[in-house]
């Protein structure tokens, strides 16, 4: 894959994943387009009213990609562009790991092999994730596209975002004809999508490791629909880390979101802390627990010179836009904290001064 094949505006979309927050809303922006002529949206359940709503003139195919009918779905619409955004990144409610893989893999694998038999495709966009690149105390200070993860990646998600992205590059391979891109989203948060980000902050009190304030990079949800806009419609092939500027410390986070930081011991984390947070923390698989241990930061100078894509929200801001849209109240009101601050400076200052 590379950024010089030729910019494709697409005439007919598919988009997977539409009953999901980002496929729903990517599918209503395609559809509120002009240029575009159909959107088909897809998913093995219909969206909710409010979403159907908002696709406005897109249409919407129940299908599952795992099946090999997917491709009548594209051979009868003539659909010249996919996006593929309808991976998972943790096992269904009633489902496994194994139910896991199964959507996000074999799904991908069998989704590429009809865009490989579609003589109508010249486009696919794959929504993937930082998770790629896994986090870890031997990261570098910021991810390019090139690298990979310094640690062989044990946790599910992001073992299957790699083998996702590879069927895609082999797609690319034996379909020159075909622009790929691949888009690396950092995590999300936002005042409407109830990612794993905007759960575990809304517990009132937030267990974080000892000896580690983790550097956060995030994205804000309108970002990520945006980027993906933009690589559907008319951006070049590729693969692009996706995410807002600058960081935000874990320890920053905890007190702008008004919570009670609880440090331990990362053993006592994963079982102590999991019974503090009930379900919050009980959910996050290996990948999410380790982001929130170590953190990871992208390089994102190709978003900007190759993609054509600027964030309107930094780390910072996105935070802060889920703080305010999900009206958290702060558990300890912030004076308090400020005079608890100044008292125990001014018992230090005075402890230093009587030894001298």
């Amino acid at each position: 894959m590379n950024g010089e094949r030729a910019q494709h505006i697409p005439r007919v979309a598919l988009v997977t994943g539409a009953s999901r927050y980002v496929g729903g809303f990517l599918v209503a922006r395609l559809a509120r387009d002009p240029r575009v002529e159909r959107v088909i949206a897809v998913d093995v359940k219909s969206p909710s009213k409010d979403m159907i709503r908002r696709m406005g003139r897109a249409e919407f195919v129940r299908a599952d990609i795992r099946n090999p009918l997917i491709g009548k779905v594209l051979a009868s619409n003539d659909v010249d562009t996919v996006v593929h955004a309808a991976t998972v990144s943790r096992a269904p409610k009633s489902g496994s790991r194994a139910a896991m893989k199964d959507i996000n893999v074999l799904g991908a694998m069998q989704l590429f092999a009809v865009c490989q038999r579609a003589e109508s495709v010249r486009k696919v966009v794959l929504r993937s994730s930082s998770a790629v690149y896994g986090c870890g105390p031997k990261d570098p200070a910021e991810f390019t596209e090139e690298m990979s993860a310094r640690t062989p990646r044990r946790d599910g998600y992001s073992r299957d975002m790699i083998e996702v992205e590879g069927f895609l590059r082999g797609l690319a391979r034996r379909r020159p004809d075909i622009a790929t891109s691949i888009l690396r989203l950092a995590p999300m948060v936002g005042p409407r999508l109830n990612g794993y980000m905007s759960r575990y902050f809304s517990s009132p009190v937030v267990p974080t490791i000892l000896g580690r304030d983790a550097r956060l990079q995030l994205l804000h949800e309108e970002d990520a629909i945006a980027a993906l806009e933009r690589a559907t419609l008319d951006g070049p092939a590729g693969t692009f880390n996706v995410a807002g500027d600058g960081i935000v410390m874990m320890s920053q986070s905890i007190r702008r979101a008004g919570r009670v930081e609880l440090p331990m011991p990362f053993p006592i984390y994963r079982t102590i802390g999991r019974t503090l947070m009930g379900p919050i923390l009980r959910d996050l698989g290996p990948e999410q627990l380790n982001f929130l241990r170590f953190g990871c930061v992208l390089d994102t100078t190709r978003m900007r010179t190759e993609l054509g894509f600027e964030p309107r929200w930094t780390t910072m801001q996105a935070f802060d836009d889920f703080v305010q849209g999900a009206a958290l109240r702060p558990v300890i009101a912030p004076q308090w904290i400020d005079k608890a601050e100044t008292t125990l400076l001014g018992l230090v200052g005075a402890g230093a001064g009587a030894h001298r």
